[in-house]
Order: C-alpha cells, then sequence, then structure tokens
C-alpha cells in the first residue's frame, strides 16, 4: 500500500531545477533568492577580482624591482649588504620568473574565459536571435550566413567602442612604473594597480574583440550534412556506437537535474540501452562506443557507483566503452542547490575531477594513451601515468585535506587528451578531449573551453599519425546549429566559449577528422568547413519512460585518398518498459 503522494512519481521538488519544466527565469528567480552573497562576493574575487589585480600590478611590481636592482648596482661599492641584496633578488628573478609569469598567464586567461567570451557572445546571440526574427522562415543559408556574420562584426564593435569608453576614463589614474620609494605609500599603490587592471583589461578587450568578431564573421557556418558517403571496402569502415548525456542517478526512484518528472526516473533506461549495445556487439563487434560526456546527473559517489554496477552487466560493452567528462560529472556543485557556490579553494572541485579520473582509468584506463608533453609523441597509458600518483587520489578522497593533494595539482590538465591510437598507419583512431570550462557555479556549469595546451596535444597526436583517421570526441558543441528556433539561453548557457576559435585551429586536419559531441541532447548531422559534425542525441533523457529513445551507430569510412567519409548512420530505438 502507496501513500497517498507517491513517492516514486516525485514532486515539485523534483522539478527544482528542470529547465523542462520551468522557464530560465524562473530557476534564476529561485537561485537569487537563495544565492549567499558573501560567498559571491569571495568567488567574483577569486575568480575575476584576484586575476584582475594581479594583471594590473605586474607593470608595479617590475618596474620596482628593476629600479631597486640599479640602486643597488650603483650602490654595490658601499658595503656587503647591497651585494647580498643583490643575489637575493637576482635568485628571486631567476627561480620565480617561471612561476610568475605562469600565475600572469592563468590569469589572463580566467579573464578572457570568464568575462571577454562570454560577453561579446551574449551581444552577438542576441543581435542574432533579432536578425533572425526579421527574416523570413524560407530564407536562403547563404542570405542567413550573410547576417550572422554582420552581427558578428556589430557585436564586435559594440563592445570594442564601449572597452575604450571605459579605457579613456581610467587613463588619468594609470601607472605602470613607480619609483622603489612608493612601496611606503601602499594604497597608492593599490589604487594604481586597479587602475592599471581596468586598462589592460579594457585595452585586450577592445583589440581582443575586434580580432574575435572578425575571426567568427570570416569562419564557415554550420550547415546541414545533405548526403552520405558509399560503402567502401569492408577493411576501410568502422562502426562506431554514438551514445552521450546518460546522467546516470544514484537513487531507483531519482529524477534527472534537467528533466525533473518530465523525463526518466532511475537507471532501468540506461540498463535497456547497455542491452540493446551488447546485442549488437553480439551480432557485429563494434570498433567503439562513445560516450561524450554527462555520464552522472552530478558527479556524486553513488552515480558512479551505479553506472559501475550497470556497466558490470554487460563485459561485451565495457571492453568496447570510451567516455569523456561533461559539465554535469565536474561542474555540478550541487545538485539539491542550483544557488551553492563551491569555491576555486574547495577540495570538493578536487574531489569530483578525481572521481572522473578514477572513472576513466577504471573504464579505459589500459588502452588509451597520454601525451609525453616532453616529447610530443604518445606516451603511456592512462593507467601507468596515474599509477604514481594513486596512492595520493585515494588519500585526498578519504581526507579532503588539501595539503594531501600536493602533487596532484597537474595531474587532471595532464590527463587530457587522451587517444585510443590505430591500430595500423592509416586505420581510425580515438581522442578524447574535456571541454569543460572551469566554472564554480551551477548556473554557468554548462559552458566549456578548449584550452591552448589541449589543443597542442591533439594536434601533435594526429600529427604522429599522418595517414590515420581520427574520431575527436568533445562534450560541448563547436558551432551553433543552422537552426533559427534555438533559444537564446542554450546559445549563450551552453557554448562553447572558443568554438570558432578550435573550428579554425581544426581546419588543417579537417579531411581525417569527425567531430563528436553531446551536450545539447539533439540528434544532428552536419558540416563546418571542411569536417563532418556528429552531434549525439539522449538516449536516456529522450522522455519520460514510457516513450521511445534512440542512438546511433556510424560507419566511419576512410577513402582511398585518406580522407574521413561517413556512412548512413543507424538509428538504434530503446523502447520504453512494456506496461
Amino acid at each position: 500500500m502507496w501513500p497517498l503522494i507517491d513517492p516514486r512519481k516525485g514532486d515539485f521538488e523534483s522539478d527544482a531545477s528542470s529547465s523542462q519544466s520551468r522557464s530560465l527565469w524562473s530557476i534564476a528567480g529561485g537561485m537569487l533568492a537563495e544565492i549567499s552573497l558573501p560567498k559571491l562576493i569571495v568567488a567574483w574575487f577569486v575568480l575575476l577580482g584576484l586575476p584582475a589585480l594581479l594583471l594590473g600590478a605586474m607593470p608595479i611590481v617590475a618596474s620596482i624591482w628593476i629600479n631597486a636592482t640599479a640602486l643597488t648596482l650603483v650602490e654595490f661599492s658601499y658595503g656587503l649588504v647591497p651585494l647580498l641584496l643583490l643575489i637575493a633578488l637576482a635568485a628571486a628573478a631567476l627561480l620565480g620568473a617561471r612561476r610568475l609569469f605562469g600565475l600572469a598567464e592563468r590569469s589572463f586567461w580566467s579573464l578572457n574565459a570568464l568575462a571577454v567570451q562570454p560577453a561579446y557572445a551574449l551581444c552577438r546571440e542576441v543581435l542574432s536571435q533579432i536578425a533572425e526574427r526579421v527574416l523570413p522562415r524560407d530564407v536562403t543559408s547563404t542570405r542567413r550566413a550573410k547576417w550572422r556574420a554582420i552581427t558578428a562584426i556589430l557585436s564586435g564593435s559594440i563592445i570594442c567602442l564601449l572597452s575604450i569608453g571605459i579605457l579613456l576614463l581610467v587613463w588619468p589614474h594609470v601607472r605602470f612604473t613607480v619609483e622603489f620609494s612608493a612601496l611606503h605609500q601602499p594604497i597608492a599603490l593599490a589604487k594604481a594597480a586597479l587602475a592599471n587592471s581596468v586598462a589592460i583589461v579594457a585595452a585586450y578587450v577592445a583589440a581582443a574583440v575586434l580580432v574575435w568578431s572578425v575571426a567568427d564573421a570570416t569562419i564557415p557556418m554550420a550547415c546541414d550534412l545533405e548526403h552520405f558517403a558509399e560503402a567502401p571496402p569492408k577493411e576501410r569502415t568502422w562502426r562506431v556506437a554514438h551514445l552521450s548525456d546518460i546522467h546516470v542517478v544514484g537513487e531507483k526512484y531519482g529524477f534527472r537535474i534537467e528533466s525533473g518528472r518530465s523525463g526518466p526516473r532511475g537507471n532501468d533506461r540506461l540498463i535497456r540501452v547497455l542491452q540493446r549495445l551488447d546485442d549488437i556487439q553480439a551480432e557485429q563487434p563494434l570498433h567503439a562506443i562513445l560516450v561524450t560526456g554527462d555520464i552522472t546527473d552530478a558527479g556524486l559517489a553513488t552515480e558512479w557507483a551505479e553506472f559501475f554496477d550497470a556497466l558490470a552487466q554487460f563485459p561485451r560493452v565495457a571492453e568496447r566503452m570510451l567516455v569523456i567528462p561533461g559539465n554535469h560529472d565536474i561542474n555540478v556543485v550541487n545538485r539539491a542547490n542550483p544557488a551553492q557556490f563551491d569555491l576555486p579553494t574547495s577540495p570538493n572541485k578536487k574531489l569530483r575531477k578525481l572521481r572522473v579520473l578514477s572513472a576513466l582509468n577504471a573504464v579505459q584506463g589500459s588502452r588509451v594513451h597520454v601525451l609525453d608533453r616532453r616529447t610530443k609523441r604518445l606516451g603511456e597509458t592512462l593507467a601507468r601515468a596515474l599509477g604514481p600518483a594513486m596512492a595520493g587520489m585515494v588519500a585526498f578522497a578519504d581526507t579532503g585535506r588539501p595539503r594531501r593533494y600536493g602533487a596532484l595539482d597537474d595531474l587532471w590538465s595532464n590527463a587530457f587528451p587522451m587517444a585510443l591510437p590505430p591500430d595500423r598507419d592509416d586505420g581510425l583512431g580515438v581522442i578524447l578531449l574535456n571541454s569543460n570550462a572551469d566554472t564554480h557555479f551551477s548556473f554557468t556549469n554548462a559552458l566549456g573551453m578548449i584550452s591552448a595546451d589541449e589543443f597542442s596535444a591533439a594536434a601533435a597526436i594526429m600529427t604522429q599519425y599522418p595517414r590515420a583517421g581520427w574520431a575527436v570526441c568533445i562534450h560541448h558543441h563547436v558551432a551553433e546549429y543552422p537552426r533559427p528556433d534555438v533559444k537564446l539561453s542554450e546559445r549563450i548557457g551552453t557554448a562553447l566559449i572558443n568554438g570558432q576559435w578550435f573550428v579554425r585551429r581544426l581546419q588543417p586536419f579537417a579531411d581525417r577528422v569527425v567531430v563528436m559531441h553531446g551536450h545539447r541532447h539533439v540528434d544532428w548531422f552536419g558540416r563546418c568547413g571542411a569536417f563532418p559534425i556528429l552531434s549525439a542525441p539522449s538516449a536516456v533523457m529522450g522522455g519520460p519512460d514510457s516513450s521511445p529513445t534512440r542512438f546511433y551507430v556510424h560507419t566511419i569510412a576512410i577513402g582511398a585518398d585518406g580522407k574521413i567519409e561517413l556512412l548512413q548512420p543507424q538509428p538504434v530505438v530503446v523502447e520504453g518498459p512494456q506496461v
């Protein structure tokens, strides 16, 4: 006998963060009512204020050091103390220069990722939405691309003018050089550093946004993939199952954050998906089963446990599966409270990353390799690379003490990209990227970014096998779909903020790559420039328990000319439970 309010069916609390049940404004309003203002201020300062101040302080620190060094050289003959001071300053410069430069560089890109790109993308997409509403729905793709280029240039010009205006306002207070004696006036130095910060950021934005807008306007617009190749010889084809966004929950009757009661409850549908994959694998083995992110719904230990319990039932599927992290695996701070911040100093973010690394190691650690940053070639397997750090990972997960993290600081960034190398020089390999921006707030957790270091590593891997084709797996969409009815919140809140940069950098490899992603829960097959893009729907979250969902098996071919080709994809329907 179940109670009057059946707990298995959930209630309005299950829809608290569901974008399918509540509007974006409703969710934002609820978050504002619960948000912690002190935590918001601290998070803003750590993520934006501190990097900006460091940028502004760098010229002042450099000028003081130069002046102090020059003064010491002049007074060199007056005693031993100045000589010792000179030696100390030289040692500090030699030993700390690299670390200081690295700190400044990270601060610069933190500002770029969190402020500059979102501002430009927001302005561009608002103007694009206005243009698309004015244009008739049957307008040609060429004209639509022209209008999108115009809105990109206009957006860049607007933000550039605003930045120049800010620069002119603070310019009278800017001080890039100061005397050594200025150390006796710390308040004045702090004001100068703040003015420098605003001036540097404003000048950068004014220049960079114009470059970005021109690059954005001139890049090829994504278009639908209109035809597929004929079947080449079988020895030149590879069958790949593409799944994404399975959002495993940690409870039998749990609901997903995004779908709430509009989606499936529990993990029964995932079991049916894995069963269909197992049947396909038994009939005609797959080259790989790719899951492009959002394995879990909130990165919780219980959700990872449910995932491995489900996967253990299908060993044939497990031995072909390759996964990458999504924003739900890393960036969801608290599934029960979307207004909660996770400060950069909190160990919880590191813990979620360690859970992901541990899971990736269990699924594919003995099959994928990581790049040796020294030789720029594929090195040891992920399992061997993580070997020396495993004891520290376990200790940190057990205690959460930052001092135990120590040597693990670079573990996450060095693990990506991972690659399953081709089994022959002209075969098909798989590159696994992490495209999640380093955010600490649930409302912005869906943004993506590919770092320059990670792309350079991926390019080095593809260069190592110049005759091979590559399935490049990324969680976020690299180009906006050519559909006029896409919501503004989806275009802004889920974007790969340097997507056009990624597309441009990938063009030299375009003949032999296919980009496969998830994140948007939409099945779309298209092309951006010269390379094809395959977007995967969610085989789990396509609707309530009673409705069918689907995923696709793609046949990737490499033609006689060495170019990647796609055959007609095979949809695989997963029926709901028989009632």
